[in-house]
């Protein structure tokens, strides 16, 4: 939510964050609530992915900013892993997802008041200085937590709250539209698409989507349809160009220096000099994949989508494992918001260098929390283990 950029003078730049995380690693040293790190492959993969950062950070090309970098990255993987310790209940569980929820979805609610009211005709961007300051990201932050507000709505018995979750889900949308990000447009589809085969009342959701689409093409802004419509012709887009440039520019990267890629901060004139197909399109490598790629070599990318494919796998083991158990019907729900979420962050993903997402790690972590806590439980009462 970043809130200090809703403030002023010296609180505006104020690092909050950095107290709060050493008071909570502090606090983690002397606290007995907490649980061992988990014994997982996803936990593995992290550590594996901190250590091999380090590593090419020695390399790299920029060394100055590379490092500045690493201290970013590192510190998100250690909260990530301070994650999984100390939030050890399902109750603890939930607050973490409507925390994280709320605080994007409240970003969610001022854009999409903001685009009523201006018509539309001005981008929607998240707080200066954040993760998802530039529209696009905002639009990637924006869908991953939609599935996390729809499951949140669902599942909600206080009738108001309820309601706030369901307002806050369709201002998220809206947001996301008026971000003018094709990438966030074609992540929001497939999200939606996904949402709309889970819900119970498909006739109720089409009736609905043919409203806001009736209205949608009334009010939506005839620039917004013109910066879509480019999807399908990036070959005369700039923009477009300059990516696959970008992506290019990694591969070959990647191929001459494997294991340790360029290193952190990565892509800068120098480098498109010696490895750009054209070297005066100096433009950012906006892809998750390439990002890795390019910064840290073919095994980094290797262990990255390791780490996404086999958290979507964990996700879809514990709704196998719990299908059949109404005690356990919030695990089923949560899988599935947990895979749509990572689903939004892979397809975005393709479109922007966000490869150190805070928020995606975090999914990560609690997917694996909850194996842990279903693992616990299953093996408490039923004597079945979770693999």
């Amino acid at each position: 939510m970043n809130p200090h950029r809703f403030t002023w003078a010296s609180a505006y730049d104020y690092p909050f964050a950095k107290v709060v995380a050493i008071v909570t690693i502090a606090g983690l040293l002397f606290t007995k609530d907490r649980m061992p790190l988990p014994k997982t492959r996803e936990t593995l993969l992290i550590v594996l992915l901190g250590l091999y950062f380090t590593l090419t950070t020695f390399f790299a090309f920029n060394q100055n900013a590379a490092w500045i970098q690493w201290e970013k990255v590192i510190k998100i993987l250690v909260m990530t892993l301070a994650t999984m310790v100390l939030i050890n209940d399902p109750k603890k569980l939930k607050y973490l997802v409507m925390v994280i929820a709320i605080s994007i979805g409240f970003l969610g609610i001022k854009g999409g008041i903001f685009s009523f009211v201006t018509g539309g005709g001005f981008r929607v961007y998240g707080p200066p200085g954040s993760f998802f300051a530039d529209n696009n990201d905002m639009a990637l932050a924006l869908n991953m937590a939609i599935p996390m507000l729809f499951y949140l709505a669902k599942n909600e018995e206080n009738k108001r709250l309820k309601m706030a979750f369901w307002f806050t889900f369709a201002s998220s949308i809206v947001s996301v539209v008026f971000t003018y990000s094709r990438g966030g447009f074609l992540a929001l589809a497939i999200v939606l698409a996904f949402l709309f085969f889970k819900s119970q009342h498909k006739t109720i959701a089409v009736i609905i989507l043919s409203v806001v689409l009736i209205i949608g093409a009334v009010y939506i802004p005839v620039q917004w349809f013109e910066r879509i419509d480019t999807i399908r012709s990036y070959e005369e887009d700039s923009s477009a160009r300059g990516r696959i440039n970008a992506w290019k520019t990694a591969l070959n990267l990647a191929k001459d220096r494997p294991l340790i890629g360029g290193g952190f901060e990565t892509f800068i004139r120098p480098v498109f000099r010696i490895y750009a197909p054209v070297s005066s399109n100096v433009h950012d490598v906006h892809s998750i994949y390439f990002e890795v790629l390019g910064e840290h070599g073919f095994v980094a990318l290797g262990l990255f989508i390791l780490l996404i494919l086999y958290s979507l796998s964990t996700a879809q083991k514990l709704k196998k494992t719990v299908r059949n158990n109404h005690d356990f019907k919030w695990v089923e729900d949560y899988s599935s918001m947990f895979q749509m979420s990572l689903i939004a962050y892979m397809v975005g993903g393709l479109f922007l260098g966000r490869a150190y997402f805070d928020l995606y790690y975090h999914i990560v972590a609690m997917i694996v929390i909850m194996q842990v806590l279903v693992d616990k439980e299953i093996v408490q009462k039923n004597n079945i283990h979770f693999g």
